[in-house]
């Protein structure tokens, strides 16, 4: 993949016999759910969060109307509560229509707090998603993320199957990052997850310090591939982080109603999770089910398509 030459000025375009010919702004796509929406990281109006952290970092923001020129577009296509398959279906073909020279894709989550879990479609899916944005020649951001039984502290019978399905789609995704040399960060990290400053209230998003750790960490590669121009975003958050207070407040609150729409769908999958995970522990047979996950997760890495090619970036 090509970087912008000099003179381009974070632009993309071609150059010939020393003039810049045919530059456009860098154009910079977000594809997920709620953590690259941004929730988490409120400001006036809405939610900004670590994509549109990253994008106004990037370089100069391309002014509205001024076609041909140099500078950043960024779009924003996360939508809140997304699956892999709504990244796939709905926001992969107008992230294409958008033509990005550089596409985040961080989702999956979600799909693990459904009784449809199903990891060799989300590998399938993802793949795809993939595969369709770097053959337009567009590098990737990925990310592995904490399972949300942990960030929740579940009980152990709950957690566990949470974690194992965390870990089969963590692994998909560390695939697809090698197979598609994505710029990929390691939020599952322990590091990570105990540092409660980063985390919001609810414990399942970032909170604003998170979201400019996260939108940080992608903008040095980036700088270093000679994709981002702009000084790196600042770690000093705004908002102080939330309260012991805040976190209860919430979790009596909007955490209630929110266990309580997820129960519809999820509680009882997990229930049936959990009572497995018991019935196993008594009988010393535990291991069985991390052998059915590890067998799960080797079907659905070996569906993955082969390693292509890919293209240039602005071709």
């Amino acid at each position: 993949m090509a970087a912008p030459g000099p003179g381009t000025h974070g632009g993309v375009g071609l150059r010939k016999e020393g003039v810049v010919a045919s530059v456009r702004a860098l154009r910079f796509a977000a594809l997920g759910d709620s953590l690259t929406a941004g929730i988490g990281d409120p400001v006036d109006g809405g939610w900004r969060g670590w994509a549109a952290l990253l994008g106004g970092a990037l370089g100069p923001a391309r002014p509205a109307g001024a076609e041909g020129e140099s500078g950043v577009r960024f779009h924003n296509f996360a939508v809140s509560g997304a699956l892999t398959r709504d990244v796939d279906e709905q926001q992969v073909p107008a992230v294409l229509d958008f033509g990005p020279d550089i596409a985040s894709v961080v989702v999956g989550v979600n799909d693990t707090l459904r009784c449809a879990f199903d990891i060799q479609d989300i590998a399938q899916r993802l793949d795809r998603v993939c595969a369709a944005l770097a053959a337009r020649g567009a590098v990737l951001l990925t990310t592995c993320l904490p399972d949300p039984g942990t960030m929740l502290g579940l009980p152990l019978p709950l957690a566990r199957p949470l974690a194992r399905r965390q870990r089969a789609l963590n692994a998909v995704v560390h695939a697809l990052a090698a197979r598609y040399d994505t710029v990929h960060l390691h939020m599952a990290d322990a590091a990570w997850v105990n540092d409660r400053s980063l985390w919001s209230a609810d414990r399942l998003h970032p909170g604003e310090r998170g979201h400019r750790m996260i939108a940080a960490r992608f903008h040095a590669p980036l700088a270093a591939r000679g994709l981002a121009i702009g000084p790196p975003p600042s770690l000093t958050a705004d908002q102080p982080s939330p309260s012991r207070a805040a976190v209860m407040r919430w979790l009596a609150t909007k955490g209630a109603a929110w266990v309580a729409r997820r129960c519809q769908d999820l509680l009882p999958e997990l229930l049936r999770l959990a009572g497995d995970e018991l019935r196993h522990w008594a009988r010393g047979t535990s291991a069985r089910l991390d052998v059915h996950a590890e067998q799960a997760l080797s079907r659905a890495l070996a569906t993955l398509s082969p390693g292509a090619p890919r293209a240039r970036m602005g071709e």
